[in-house]
């Protein structure tokens, strides 16, 4: 584990420092407890090859600890004021740190540095999600994602069949990762302190799917289910064909609700609804 070349200063110097109180806007809040930051970098595994992808490191916490578990980062940042902060960071670790000011929704992780790639981080509340959906359609990108996010999304992506969280994000995770809830932090440990609680989440891709599937029609099967998610697949499914026979075709009791549904069910309910389709072309 390589040690910074210079003694960095505590978090809460950094932040006062430069200035840089947390706004709601960017999603914005501040773990400064290093422990609670070498504790996440763990948890990512080994981290030594390949590239490290941060995003939103604000004032560079996780970034100190990914460092220290010797990886090679790139961190991306939207918020101009952390840069200067960033900066010392990369300083104090010459050549292990790239600085990128980005909007992450608008960057193509799975193309930056050399692979392995992985990406570790602690998603800002406002985009976490939409950050996770686009990385999970993605699993050859990727060797592993360690993300800190709402605790309640990290549950809906673990969650399996019969769970009250089990829903369209739990199949497109389902489906080609397997995801282990991690650590759960409190709160009270960041600045300031958001009004849920969070967990670490890692996950990581499978040797292959669950089952074949077309993702577009698995996404449209997935949403029409769990749009209505309290009726019967017999009538949440009649705006992709004639839902008994898509049922029937997979050997599935149309009676069922989506929450009963395996991942491996799905991908066949969305060959069956292409195979129907297929067939009222021809």
């Amino acid at each position: 584990m390589p040690p910074p070349l210079h003694p960095l200063p505590p978090l809460r110097d950094v932040i006062r420092d430069h200035d840089l109180s947390a706004r709601k806007g960017l999603g914005q809040h501040f773990l400064f407890d290093l422990n609670l930051t070498a504790r996440i970098a763990r948890v990512a595994g080994d981290i030594t090859e390949g590239t490290t992808i941060e995003i939103g490191p604000g004032p560079g916490g996780l970034t100190r600890a990914l460092l220290e578990q010797g990886a090679q980062v790139i961190a991306i940042e939207k918020d101009r004021r952390c840069l200067a902060a960033l900066a010392d960071v990369a300083a104090a670790w010459p050549g292990k740190l790239d600085i990128q000011e980005h909007d992450a929704l608008k960057v193509q992780v799975e193309t930056l540095g050399s692979a392995p790639r992985r990406i570790v981080a602690n998603l800002p509340y406002n985009i976490g999600t939409e950050l996770l959906v686009r990385w999970l359609t993605k699993p050859e990108a990727f060797t592993s994602i360690t993300v800190m996010v709402q605790k309640e999304v990290a549950e809906r992506i673990a969650a399996g069949p019969g769970s009250k969280t089990y829903g369209r994000l739990s199949i497109l995770a389902g489906w080609r990762w397997a995801s282990k809830l991690m650590l759960d932090i409190p709160p009270q440990a960041f600045v300031p302190p958001p009004r849920v609680d969070s967990t670490v989440i890692h996950i990581t891709p499978l040797s292959q799917p669950v089952a074949d599937a077309n993702p577009d029609t698995l996404s449209r099967v997935t949403a029409a289910t769990f749009g209505q998610r309290r009726k019967m697949l017999r009538s949440s499914l009649k705006t992709l064909g004639n839902a008994e026979a898509l049922c029937d075709a997979v050997g599935l009791d149309p009676t069922l609700r989506p929450e009963q549904v395996s991942v491996k069910d799905f991908c066949a309910l969305a060959r069956a609804v292409e195979a129907t389709e297929a067939k009222a072309e021809t």
